[in-house]
Protein backbone atom coordinates (compact mmCIF):
# COMPACT_ATOMS: atom_id res chain seq x y z
CA UNK A 1 0.00 0.00 0.00
CA UNK A 2 1.30 3.47 -0.54
CA UNK A 3 2.63 5.50 2.11
CA UNK A 4 0.70 8.68 0.36
CA UNK A 5 -1.73 9.01 -2.21
CA UNK A 6 -0.54 9.98 -5.25
CA UNK A 7 -2.09 12.51 -7.68
CA UNK A 8 -3.89 11.80 -10.80
CA UNK A 9 -0.15 13.39 -12.22
CA UNK A 10 2.12 10.99 -10.22
CA UNK A 11 0.26 8.07 -11.60
CA UNK A 12 0.47 9.13 -15.11
CA UNK A 13 4.35 10.04 -14.09
CA UNK A 14 4.87 6.74 -13.05
CA UNK A 15 3.12 4.83 -16.22
CA UNK A 16 4.94 7.30 -18.72
CA UNK A 17 8.54 5.66 -16.80
CA UNK A 18 7.31 2.55 -17.60
CA UNK A 19 6.82 2.78 -21.09
CA UNK A 20 9.97 4.99 -21.76
CA UNK A 21 11.77 2.06 -19.95
CA UNK A 22 10.69 0.03 -22.06
CA UNK A 23 11.39 1.42 -25.12
CA UNK A 24 14.81 2.80 -24.14
CA UNK A 25 15.76 -1.16 -23.61
CA UNK A 26 14.33 -2.23 -26.65
CA UNK A 27 15.83 0.32 -29.14
CA UNK A 28 19.49 -0.72 -27.45
CA UNK A 29 19.47 2.95 -25.95
CA UNK A 30 19.84 1.55 -22.26
CA UNK A 31 20.76 -2.20 -21.11
CA UNK A 32 20.20 -4.91 -17.59
CA UNK A 33 23.34 -3.06 -16.66
CA UNK A 34 21.54 -0.08 -15.17
CA UNK A 35 20.31 3.40 -15.79
CA UNK A 36 17.45 4.87 -14.07
CA UNK A 37 14.73 7.66 -15.24
CA UNK A 38 12.54 9.94 -12.79
CA UNK A 39 10.48 12.75 -13.60
CA UNK A 40 9.74 15.18 -11.23
CA UNK A 41 5.58 16.50 -10.51
CA UNK A 42 5.52 19.73 -7.87
CA UNK A 43 7.93 18.59 -5.15
CA UNK A 44 7.75 14.93 -5.40
CA UNK A 45 9.44 12.62 -7.85
CA UNK A 46 8.89 9.72 -9.77
CA UNK A 47 11.92 6.98 -10.33
CA UNK A 48 12.89 4.14 -11.29
CA UNK A 49 13.85 1.84 -8.56
CA UNK A 50 17.10 -0.52 -7.95
CA UNK A 51 17.67 -3.33 -10.28
CA UNK A 52 15.52 -2.56 -13.54
CA UNK A 53 17.54 -3.00 -15.36
CA UNK A 54 19.44 -6.56 -14.08
CA UNK A 55 16.54 -8.43 -12.54
CA UNK A 56 13.70 -7.07 -14.44
CA UNK A 57 14.89 -6.21 -18.18
CA UNK A 58 12.96 -3.01 -17.80
CA UNK A 59 9.32 -4.64 -17.89
CA UNK A 60 8.64 -2.09 -14.96
CA UNK A 61 4.50 -1.68 -14.12
CA UNK A 62 3.50 2.03 -13.39
CA UNK A 63 3.36 0.74 -9.15
CA UNK A 64 7.13 -0.58 -9.44
CA UNK A 65 7.94 3.31 -10.12
CA UNK A 66 8.71 4.46 -6.92
CA UNK A 67 7.67 8.01 -5.45
CA UNK A 68 10.03 9.89 -3.57
CA UNK A 69 10.40 13.88 -1.96
CA UNK A 70 13.54 16.01 -2.87
CA UNK A 71 15.02 14.15 -0.03
CA UNK A 72 15.20 10.97 -1.61
CA UNK A 73 12.44 9.91 1.69
CA UNK A 74 10.22 7.12 -0.22
CA UNK A 75 6.55 7.82 -0.06
CA UNK A 76 5.04 5.16 -2.42
CA UNK A 77 6.22 2.15 -4.08
CA UNK A 78 7.91 -0.71 -2.88
CA UNK A 79 11.70 -1.62 -3.77
CA UNK A 80 14.83 0.27 -2.85
CA UNK A 81 16.23 3.74 -4.51
CA UNK A 82 18.38 3.61 -7.69
CA UNK A 83 21.54 4.14 -6.70
CA UNK A 84 22.20 6.74 -9.10
CA UNK A 85 19.66 8.31 -7.15
CA UNK A 86 21.41 11.06 -5.79
CA UNK A 87 21.91 12.73 -8.97
CA UNK A 88 18.52 12.85 -10.45
CA UNK A 89 17.62 14.71 -7.04
CA UNK A 90 20.76 16.88 -7.36
CA UNK A 91 19.69 17.97 -10.75
CA UNK A 92 16.33 18.34 -9.82
CA UNK A 93 17.82 20.62 -6.99
CA UNK A 94 20.19 23.17 -9.16
CA UNK A 95 17.84 23.11 -12.38
CA UNK A 96 14.26 24.00 -11.62
CA UNK A 97 13.26 24.35 -15.34
CA UNK A 98 14.10 20.35 -15.64
CA UNK A 99 11.04 17.80 -14.73
CA UNK A 100 12.68 14.50 -16.48
CA UNK A 101 16.27 12.85 -15.95
CA UNK A 102 17.52 9.83 -17.68
CA UNK A 103 20.41 8.35 -17.32
CA UNK A 104 21.00 5.73 -19.71
CA UNK A 105 23.92 3.11 -21.38
CA UNK A 106 23.15 4.17 -25.15
CA UNK A 107 24.98 1.28 -27.01
CA UNK A 108 27.17 4.21 -29.27
CA UNK A 109 26.96 6.79 -26.66
CA UNK A 110 29.06 4.73 -24.70
CA UNK A 111 31.94 4.16 -27.37
CA UNK A 112 32.73 7.65 -26.27
CA UNK A 113 32.42 7.47 -22.76
CA UNK A 114 34.98 4.87 -23.12
CA UNK A 115 37.20 6.94 -24.98
CA UNK A 116 36.47 10.08 -23.09
CA UNK A 117 35.85 11.99 -26.15
CA UNK A 118 32.91 14.47 -26.30
CA UNK A 119 30.16 14.32 -29.14
CA UNK A 120 29.92 16.94 -31.38
CA UNK A 121 26.77 17.33 -33.19
CA UNK A 122 26.97 16.39 -37.27
CA UNK A 123 23.41 16.31 -37.64
CA UNK A 124 20.92 19.34 -38.13
CA UNK A 125 18.94 17.55 -35.70
CA UNK A 126 21.47 17.55 -32.97
CA UNK A 127 22.56 20.74 -33.33
CA UNK A 128 20.27 22.21 -30.62
CA UNK A 129 22.34 20.08 -28.02
CA UNK A 130 25.67 21.87 -29.10
CA UNK A 131 28.30 19.13 -28.24
CA UNK A 132 28.01 16.69 -25.20
CA UNK A 133 30.86 16.87 -22.59
CA UNK A 134 32.88 14.68 -20.86
CA UNK A 135 32.48 15.33 -17.01
CA UNK A 136 35.47 14.39 -14.85
CA UNK A 137 35.31 10.57 -13.85
CA UNK A 138 33.61 9.74 -10.42
CA UNK A 139 32.42 6.75 -9.03
CA UNK A 140 29.18 5.32 -9.50
CA UNK A 141 27.00 6.88 -7.49
CA UNK A 142 28.61 8.36 -5.46
CA UNK A 143 28.12 12.27 -4.22
CA UNK A 144 31.07 13.58 -6.25
CA UNK A 145 29.42 12.04 -9.68
CA UNK A 146 26.22 13.91 -8.84
CA UNK A 147 28.47 17.13 -8.28
CA UNK A 148 30.20 16.56 -11.65
CA UNK A 149 26.93 15.93 -13.81
CA UNK A 150 25.42 19.42 -12.04
CA UNK A 151 28.66 21.03 -12.90
CA UNK A 152 28.86 19.60 -16.74
CA UNK A 153 25.23 21.17 -16.79
CA UNK A 154 25.76 24.40 -15.50
CA UNK A 155 25.33 27.11 -18.58
CA UNK A 156 23.27 24.61 -20.27
CA UNK A 157 19.80 25.83 -18.84
CA UNK A 158 18.51 27.50 -21.76
CA UNK A 159 18.46 23.86 -23.28
CA UNK A 160 17.26 22.37 -20.38
CA UNK A 161 14.16 24.73 -20.72
CA UNK A 162 13.87 24.77 -24.45
CA UNK A 163 14.43 20.97 -24.90
CA UNK A 164 17.44 18.93 -22.97
CA UNK A 165 21.09 18.77 -22.23
CA UNK A 166 23.16 16.08 -21.45
CA UNK A 167 26.80 14.97 -20.12
CA UNK A 168 29.25 12.03 -20.80
CA UNK A 169 30.14 10.70 -17.44
CA UNK A 170 33.50 8.71 -18.49
CA UNK A 171 33.49 4.11 -18.38
CA UNK A 172 29.66 4.81 -17.38
CA UNK A 173 27.18 6.58 -19.51
CA UNK A 174 25.30 9.69 -20.17
CA UNK A 175 22.92 11.79 -18.27
CA UNK A 176 20.39 14.29 -19.83
CA UNK A 177 17.63 16.20 -18.25
CA UNK A 178 15.04 18.01 -19.95
CA UNK A 179 11.82 20.08 -19.81
CA UNK A 180 9.47 16.51 -19.80
CA UNK A 181 9.99 12.94 -20.21
CA UNK A 182 9.15 13.17 -24.15
CA UNK A 183 12.04 15.76 -24.55
CA UNK A 184 14.67 13.99 -22.45
CA UNK A 185 14.32 10.41 -24.12
CA UNK A 186 14.00 12.18 -27.52
CA UNK A 187 17.56 14.21 -26.79
CA UNK A 188 18.91 10.33 -25.73
CA UNK A 189 17.76 8.56 -28.72
CA UNK A 190 18.83 11.99 -31.19
CA UNK A 191 22.29 11.93 -29.42
CA UNK A 192 22.84 8.08 -29.71
CA UNK A 193 22.22 8.38 -33.72
CA UNK A 194 24.13 11.32 -33.79
CA UNK A 195 26.94 9.34 -32.20
CA UNK A 196 26.43 5.99 -34.58
CA UNK A 197 27.10 7.98 -37.70
CA UNK A 198 30.21 9.60 -36.30
CA UNK A 199 31.58 6.16 -35.70
CA UNK A 200 30.25 4.56 -39.37
CA UNK A 201 31.52 7.83 -40.77
CA UNK A 202 35.10 7.33 -40.09
CA UNK A 203 34.99 4.02 -42.97
CA UNK A 204 34.29 6.62 -45.12
CA UNK A 205 36.15 10.11 -44.14
CA UNK A 206 38.99 11.22 -42.26
CA UNK A 207 38.45 12.71 -39.02
CA UNK A 208 39.74 15.90 -41.16
CA UNK A 209 36.47 15.69 -43.62
CA UNK A 210 34.31 15.05 -41.12
CA UNK A 211 35.14 18.39 -39.34
CA UNK A 212 34.83 19.99 -42.77
CA UNK A 213 31.37 18.51 -42.97
CA UNK A 214 30.66 20.13 -39.74
CA UNK A 215 31.76 23.27 -40.22
CA UNK A 216 30.12 23.30 -43.89
CA UNK A 217 26.73 22.92 -41.78
CA UNK A 218 27.10 24.87 -38.76
CA UNK A 219 27.63 27.13 -42.01
CA UNK A 220 24.75 26.28 -43.96
CA UNK A 221 22.34 26.50 -40.89
CA UNK A 222 23.39 29.93 -40.02
CA UNK A 223 23.17 31.26 -43.86
CA UNK A 224 19.62 29.73 -43.65
CA UNK A 225 18.78 31.89 -40.56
Amino acid sequence: MPMVEVSPAVEQARAQIAAIGRLLYERRLTDAAGGNISVRVGDLVCLTPRYSGSKRRWQLCPDDVLVVDLEGNRLAGEGDLSRESKVHLRLYREFPDGTAVIHAHPQHVLVFCVARQPIPPVLEATLKFGTIPVIPFAPAHSADLAEFVAQGLRGQEARIRKQAAAVLAPWHGIFCIGKDLDATYDAVERIDTNARLILMSRALITPEQLAREQAALLEAVAKSH
